[in-house]
């Protein structure tokens, strides 16, 4: 086993594997950027060497850099973690001309299987079912159009050296393939720095079920059964469980069997997943086709640890250290069920937008434990801590939520409750989101395919508002529990409201789900309270539990709320959902008057790729007018009404800030 491991990654993977490394008594050395100097990944590990700014090219992409950290520190082996340089032949190569034991396969499997079109024609020549399209290296517009319709629209158009979602364009008409593939080579070439593409037939009712395999230096190679990554937004996962819903034995053996083959045919060593896209036919019967092969740990390989009790990260290790696989095929069993749930930073009403800022509130699920399989409590794995940033310059992943049950309806329900019980607070996050997708009817009955949350769209982005009467329950609880204190000994040292003669009432402005609500708070004289809000009368009684958490009994029924407050704003959480309540001082804010039209903004820090209009063109509602490039995903700014373009404020190439203002538009 290695003594010291340099951990080429950041953020919640490079957390990951130290605290494998840290079990297992191996030291560990990290690697962080300007804007990482504080960062929890930093923290976990034994040592850390700084490589440069904030942005990936100027460190985490500069492999020499991080060469130079591990030889000066010591470490035999370097883990690449995922993404960054995880699938790079050239730094694989770079770590074994360092002596330097790369924790990952040969770079001749890797080459072998970065290129998507290459990894096509090795499995076309394996016998491995493909999806019908162009592999070729001619990467001509013209050629790929015609391309496209030959194989019959609508078609996607992939980047060969991609991942991640990055690089991908459906396109369902002719008249718009050259947009859609300008676009998607751009995005390619930002991230992968190759604008190589292939096309292929989309499958109109796709599952994604990927094939998790190991393989070590002594020729063995086996596979530790699925995942079904089914549900994605914009081409990127948002929920992965194993094994996949509906999966026969039959099925996964013959699954499991081709991927193996698939591994076998490059001399594949260490972990990797081998995905395929499944149709199932009218006849019941799930056809599989090869789709691509990750050569690296993937984001969800919690689920396959959790159902097989193993920990892959150890695994990679060991295999890398030079020792054998720890099991056979044979000895490799499953057991019960578990679902991993993407926690970002982004709006899902605004298309899934990323957002940045502080993480003012990071509250986890109770008893959760980190990096680490638990039968009963869910894990959390996360790198970042209360107090640390969301920034333009990398993924906008806060955690992953995993949990475990005996079958898929105990792994759900616990989903459900842990995502309850999870409160973030600073920058727009998909957590409500993700608990409406968990408790929908298609993903509940296992009703999968990559298109679920737009078939669903009508119950995932329209959820009904928690009660305004819960609400406001809820921030009287939080006032209560920090006004009323006791300052003497006699009670007219109170502040609670209390009257000799008579009850005492008291008004309180508050803004619930952009509505005007007032709640009127009565303390009889018998030192009941009720209170009045949206037309009901309601008898209320409130105390603290700690931890930001009230028990809050309205008009009989009792509730557990958890209330957090920044300025004049509250957050409240409830087993229903969430909401956010703004306390209106009726004075200070006589005056305001809502906005400015015709302004179009960044609605994030970035760089314009493109200015679609010019100053005096008349736009139509929805039309294109700027392309935006953040956290390696592009962005497209439309216009929100018709109008005459007045003025371009920024060029291609120029970074904006978050708020800043793109161009004028004049209404028409």
């Amino acid at each position: 086993m290695f003594r010291k491991i340099l951990i080429a990654n950041r953020g919640e993977i490079a957390c990951r594997v130290a605290a494998t490394a840290r079990r297992l008594g191996v030291r560990t050395v990290a690697v962080y950027s300007d804007a990482d100097a504080d960062a929890r990944h930093v923290r976990d590990c034994d040592e850390a060497v700084h490589i440069g700014g904030a942005s990936p090219r100027d460190s985490y992409l500069r492999w020499e850099r991080i060469l130079e950290a591990a030889r000066a520190t010591g470490a035999e082996g370097v883990h690449p973690g995922y993404g960054f340089l995880s699938e790079n032949e050239d730094f694989a190569k770079a770590c074994a001309d360092a002596g330097l034991v790369f924790i990952g396969p040969p770079a001749s499997a890797i080459a072998a299987m970065g290129s998507k079109s290459a990894a096509k024609a090795l499995m076309e020549r394996a016998g491995v079912p493909l999806v019908p399209g162009y592999h070729g290296r001619d990467n001509a517009p013209d050629l790929l159009q015609r391309e496209a319709g030959r194989i019959g629209y609508p078609v996607l158009i992939k980047a060969s050296a991609g991942g991640g979602g990055k690089g991908m364009r459906r396109v369902d008409r002719e008249e718009d393939f050259a947009a859609a593939l300008a676009s998607c080579q751009r995005e390619a070439k930002a991230s992968f720095g190759d604008d190589h593409v292939l096309v292929e037939r989309y499958v109109t009712r796709p599952r994604h079920i990927e094939i998790q395999v190991f393989g070590d230096s002594h020729g063995q190679c086996v596979y530790l059964f699925e995942r079904d990554c089914s549900v994605q937004r914009r081409h990127q996962k948002v929920l992965e469980e194993a094994p996949a819903p509906g999966l026969s034995a039959a099925r996964r053996s013959e699954m499991g069997a081709a991927a193996v083959a698939a591994a076998r045919a490059v001399g594949y060593v260490g972990a990797g997943t081998v995905e395929f896209i499944a149709e199932e036919r009218d006849d019941g019967d799930l056809r599989f086709y090869f789709m691509e092969m990750n050569t690296r740990l993937q984001v969800e390989h919690p689920v396959t640890e959790a159902i097989t009790g193993l920990d892959l990260v150890e695994w990679q290790l060991r295999v890398a250290a030079g020792e054998r696989l720890p099991l056979a095929q044979e000895q490799l069993v499953m057991h019960g069920h578990a679902i991993e749930a993407r926690l970002c930073a982004e709006n899902p009403d605004a298309n899934f937008l990323p957002a940045t800022g502080r993480l003012d509130v990071l509250h986890w699920p109770a008893g959760h434990v980190a990096f680490e399989r638990s039968a009963a409590q869910p894990r959390v794995d996360s790198g970042v801590r209360e107090g640390d940033a969301i920034t333009p310059y990398y993924d906008s992943m806060i955690a992953k939520l995993i949990v475990w049950g005996e079958d898929r309806a105990q792994a759900l329900a616990r989903l459900d409750a842990a995502l309850a019980q999870t409160h973030i607070l600073g920058p727009a996050t998909n957590v409500a989101f993700l608990r409406r997708v968990v408790t929908s009817r298609a993903f509940s009955t296992a009703d999968l395919d990559t298109a679920l949350i737009e078939r669903e769209r009508e119950a995932l982005f329209e959820a009904p508002p928690l009660p305004v009467a819960t609400v406001a329950a809820a921030v009287l609880a939080h006032r209560l529990a920090h006004e009323t204190t006791l300052e003497g000994a006699d009670p007219w040292s109170r502040r609670d409201g209390w009257r000799l003669f008579g009850g005492a009432r008291r008004r309180v402005d508050l803004e619930i789900g952009g509505q005007p609500q007032t709640l009127v708070v009565e303390r009889l004289h018998d030192g009941a309270t009720a209170i009045e809000v949206a037309g009901e009368r309601l008898t209320y009684a409130s105390r603290p539990l700690g931890d930001n958490r009230y028990d809050v009994t309205l008009a009989g029924r009792r509730l557990t709320l958890a209330v957090y407050r920044q300025g004049e704003r509250y957050a409240v959480f409830a087993a229903e959902g969430s909401a956010i309540v703004t306390e209106i001082d009726a004075i200070a804010h006589a005056g305001d008057h809502a906005g400015e039209g015709g302004r179009l903004t960044a609605p994030m820090p970035g760089k314009v790729v493109s200015m679609l209009a010019r100053v005096g063109d008349a736009v139509k509602k929805g039309q294109p007018l700027a392309v935006m490039e953040a956290m390696k995903m592009e962005h497209t700014i439309t216009a929100p009404h018709d109008g005459v373009v007045q003025e371009l404020l920024y060029a291609a190439g120029d970074q904006v800030a978050e708020g800043g203002e793109l161009l004028r538009l004049a209404a028409a």
